[in-house]
């Protein structure tokens, strides 16, 4: 007798759900109703900034101290690339959004907005739950244990203290996977129905249906640029290679974690040709490390958000947020919405509160496709896999690439 499968619904139709009832809500059940709504997601709102600065410390502690381990000059190499890939990301958003946002950004759209925000209703009671350290706080202790951390492995010892941020880390992620994660449609919900109430919702969604096709666009456009590079410096096909690396794409769009295409984009980088030592060492590395897709998001995001409620949005600006988040999201949860919950605590970098309706907008606005993000991540992690290796046997080692049987089928898979 075959098991029936149990369904579950991923967290894309949850979310469209939560904002399409949230609509239905706020514009025509009694007001009492969204309130309540609204109160529900104000006392989330608390809890989310309590676990914020938890995040940073079990995040970024975790992540230093595991990418001080490794093969020294390969490991300094994939980051860097990885890296310098961000920053590149980021800063080609910033320049398509500058450069096309504001033709299609209606400023009457916008004064819309932010007089309707004015009707916006106040959550009946909210609990007085406060973080137990600042973001600010949270990040320094962070580097210094992870730093730390990192030092006494080295000389023999931290193994305990390791394996204590480590356990952390584990139940930072289970409080995202079992409460963060699962109740943002909720607290989406309460949002879009004040939003709704208030009357701003539809001029909202109708700037970011735009923007969504910008940056699934732009999405495209530098992932194919990545494998023309690397084809370019390593002798292969990049059309060729990219067509390999498509299994993983779809798949992270299934998932929306880089974690869980760890499996099919090992064995995409197999296909493509890279030599076992470096594709097992870079794509795991490079899941959590090379956020081009998430950060192109994010970078168009926040500026929509700066330029729509006439905040400063230069680029000197925008590129310390960039900076920052580059390094804040090493090691970020591998459960959707991972890039945008590490992006929180940094967004008053840009001058917008995290627990503001700004925030909210934002984690909106990113979840509702973070899949291409996740997607975009891993499809580049190939190309950077391909530089590394070229880069590990030409200057590290000085010699050819090994030659490998990447046609016969992997036997660890």
């Amino acid at each position: 007798m075959s098991e029936t499968k149990k369904f579950t619904m991923g967290l894309i139709p949850k979310l469209i759900i939560a904002i399409a009832l949230g609509i239905l809500v706020g514009l025509y059940l009694p007001p009492v109703v969204t309130q309540i709504a609204v109160t529900f997601s104000a006392n989330f709102g608390k809890l989310l900034n309590f676990v914020i600065p938890l995040m940073i410390i079990a995040f970024v502690s975790k992540g230093i101290a595991d990418l001080s381990e490794g093969a020294g000059k390969l490991l300094l190499a994939a980051v860097g690339m990885a890296y310098a890939s961000t920053l590149i990301a980021g800063s080609l958003s910033y320049t398509m959004a500058h450069t096309l946002f504001p033709s299609f950004i209606d400023p009457a759209m916008v004064d819309k907005i932010q007089q309707a925000s004015e009707n916006n209703l106040a959550a009946l009671f909210e609990i007085p739950l406060n973080p137990a350290i600042d973001v600010t706080g949270a990040l320094v202790l962070a580097f210094m244990i992870g730093l730390c951390v990192s030092v006494l492995r080295q000389k023999g010892t931290g193994q305990g203290f390791y394996q204590l941020i480590n356990e952390f880390n584990e139940m930072i992620n289970m409080v995202l996977a079992k409460v963060i994660i699962p109740v943002l449609p909720f607290f989406i919900f309460g949002n879009f129905a004040n939003m709704a109430y208030s009357g701003s919702v539809f001029a909202i969604l109708s700037i970011f249906i735009r923007i969504f096709g910008c940056i699934i666009a732009l999405h495209i456009v530098y992932i194919s640029v990545m494998f023309i590079v690397a084809g370019g410096l390593t002798g292969r096909n990049p059309f060729a290679s990219l067509k390999k690396a498509l299994p993983a794409y779809m798949t992270a769009i299934g998932t929306q974690s880089s974690a869980a295409t760890i499996p099919v984009n090992v064995e995409c980088n197999r296909k493509i040709g890279v030599t076992r030592q470096i594709r097992e060492f870079v794509i795991p590395l490079a899941a959590t490390v090379h956020l081009p897709g998430s950060m192109i998001t994010l970078t168009a995001c926040v500026y929509t958000l700066l330029f729509m409620y006439d905040m400063p949005h230069n680029f000197g600006l925008i590129i310390q947020f960039i900076a920052i988040l580059g390094v804040a999201m090493v090691a970020a949860p591998g459960a959707p919405g991972g890039a945008v919950m590490s992006a929180l605590p940094f967004l008053p970098v840009v001058g917008v509160a995290s627990d503001s309706p700004l925030a909210t907008i934002l984690i909106s606005l990113y979840l509702t496709q973070d899949s291409f993000g996740t997607a975009a991540n891993v499809t580049g992690d190939n190309a950077i896999s391909m530089l590394v290796e070229k880069f590990y046997y030409k200057h590290i080692v000085h010699r050819p690439i090994p030659e490998e049987d990447f046609t016969a089928e992997d036997p660890t898979n």
